[in-house]
């Protein structure tokens, strides 16, 4: 992963994220404490909302809808 991918970012549409694997990885939205991303775990982003992806150890794999 390229790590300006890693920035806080907001994206231009809503986005539902579905974590398949991956360990140590989190996700933070702005002005809240990370969140573990653990496999089975889903996430609604809204359009415009700002958040970021803290790297982990291992390969990271989502479904995006």
């Amino acid at each position: 992963v390229d790590e300006m991918e890693l920035i806080w970012h907001t994206d231009k549409e809503d986005r539902n994220i579905e974590v398949l694997e991956g360990e140590g990885w989190q996700f933070q939205r702005d002005n809240e404490l990370p969140l573990v991303l653990k496999e089975g775990v889903r996430i609604f982003i809204s359009k415009h909302e700002v958040h970021r992806i803290i790297k982990g150890n291992t390969d990271l794999k989502i479904k995006i809808n």
